[in-house]
C-alpha cells in the first residue's frame, strides 16, 4: 500500500482534497546532493548502478517534499540498447558519433532483449521501490518515438531538427521503419518496467513541436499512441509532447490517463480543448522558480485556479531548471499542499 496515493487517485479520475505535485527532472542538478553524485560519477555510470539511482529518485522525495517520484534515468538507454552508439558530453549533451543516415543504418538498429539490456534500470526500479517503503508513487518513463528519433538521425541535440526531419520527409519509409522498431523496443522495455514495480509511466515527446500538426500525426502521435494503447491498461500513462497544443483535442480522446501542458498554452485553452475533464499536468513556466517564494506562491496558486483543483496535477512546463535554489522549489511545492480557493 501507497501511504500518499493523491498523484495515483487522480490519474484514476477520482475528485480530491488538492491537486498532487511533482516536478519534470526534480531528481537533478539543483540539488547540492545531486551535484555531489555528478562530481564523482559520469552519467550513464549513475544511470546503471542501482544504488546511485535509488540515491537520486528519492533525494526529491526527502528534501523538496513531492507527491510523487520518478525514476532517475534518460530517454537515451533505450537507442543505447538498440545498439545507437551514444555519448553524453558536459555542456554539450548528448552526442551521436554515428547517426542514423541510411536504410543501411537502420537495419543494423538491434529490437534488443529489454529484460537483459535494460536489466539494470529494472534493479535500479526495485531498489528504489524498497527506499521508497510505499512513502509516495514511482513513476517510470520513457521518450516518445520520434524524439528519440530525432536525437538518433540528427546526432545531437538542436532547436529544430532539421536533419531529422529532412530525412523524415525524404525517406518516410525508411524513418517509419526506425520509429516501429523504436516503438516496439518502448513497450517492451515499459512493460518490463511495469513488472518491476513502477505505479505509473510519463512519455516526454520533447521535439513534437517541431512538427506542424499534419506532420505531428503522422510521425509522432501515431507511435505514441501505440505505447498508450499497449500499456494504459497495466498503469497509468501520462503524455508530455512540448509544444504540441494543437494536438491536444486528439490525444484526448486516448487512453492516456492524464496530459502533460507547457506553459505556452493556457489552463483555459488547454481545458477547452480537452473536454473539461481529462486529467491536466502542468503548466507553469521554470524561470518562475527562480522569482521570489512570494511570487512563486502566487503564480502557483494562480495556476492552480485556472485549471482547477481537481482532475490536476501541479508541475512544471518543462524540466526544473539547474540553478533554482532549492528552497524556491520547496516553495512551489509547498504553495500547492496549502492551496486555498
Amino acid at each position: 500500500m501507497i501511504k500518499n496515493d493523491l498523484f495515483l487517485r487522480i490519474l484514476k479520475g477520482e475528485t480530491t482534497e488538492r491537486p498532487a505535485v511533482w516536478m519534470m527532472r526534480q531528481a537533478g542538478r539543483y540539488l547540492p546532493e545531486f551535484r555531489a553524485l555528478r562530481d564523482k560519477y559520469d552519467f550513464f555510470t549513475r544511470c546503471r548502478t542501482p544504488e546511485l539511482v535509488a540515491d537520486i529518485t528519492t533525494q526529491p522525495v526527502d528534501i523538496v517534499g513531492v507527491d510523487a517520484a520518478i525514476l532517475f534515468s534518460d530517454i537515451l538507454v533505450v537507442p543505447q540498447a538498440m545498439g545507437i552508439e551514444i555519448e553524453m558530453k558536459e555542456q554539450v549533451g548528448p552526442f551521436l558519433p554515428h547517426p542514423i543516415r541510411s536504410e543501411a543504418d537502420i537495419e543494423r538498429v538491434e529490437i534488443p532483449d529489454v529484460s537483459h539490456a535494460l536489466g539494470y534500470v529494472m534493479d535500479g526500479i526495485r531498489l528504489t521501490k524498497e527506499r521508497l517503503a510505499g512513502s509516495v508513487p514511482l513513476i517510470g518513463f520513457a521518450g516518445a518515438p520520434w524524439t528519440i528519433f530525432c536525437y538518433a538521425v540528427e546526432g545531437k541535440g538542436s532547436k529544430n531538427f532539421d536533419v531529422a526531419k529532412s530525412f523524415a520527409f525524404s525517406h518516410p519509409e525508411w524513418a517509419h521503419s526506425l520509429l516501429q522498431k523504436i516503438t516496439d523496443t518502448t513497450i517492451a522495455y515499459l512493460k518490463e518496467k511495469v513488472k518491476a514495480g513502477v505505479d505509473a509511466l510519463q512519455l516526454f515527446d520533447s521535439w513534437g513541436g517541431v512538427l506542424s500538426p499534419e506532420d505531428y500525426r503522422l510521425y509522432s502521435w501515431r507511435y505514441t499512441q501505440q505505447i498508450v494503447e499497449a500499456l494504459s491498461e497495466q498503469v497509468p500513462v501520462i503524455v508530455f509532447a512540448k509544444g504540441c497544443w494543437y494536438a491536444l483535442q486528439e490525444m484526448s480522446q486516448s487512453k492516456a490517463a492524464a496530459l502533460g501542458i507547457d506553459w505556452s498554452c493556457s489552463p483555459a485553452v488547454a481545458r477547452q480543448l480537452t473536454g473539461g475533464k481529462k486529467v491536466l499536468q502542468g503548466n507553469l513556466d521554470p524561470a518562475w522558480l527562480l522569482s521570489s517564494p512570494e511570487l512563486i506562491k502566487e503564480k502557483t496558486w494562480q495556476m492552480i485556479r485556472s485549471f482547477g483543483k481537481e482532475h490536476y496535477i501541479a508541475n512544471l512546463g518543462h524540466g526544473i531548471l539547474p540553478h533554482v535554489p532549492v528552497a524556491h522549489a520547496q516553495a512551489f511545492v509547498e504553495a500547492v499542499k496549502t492551496f486555498k480557493e
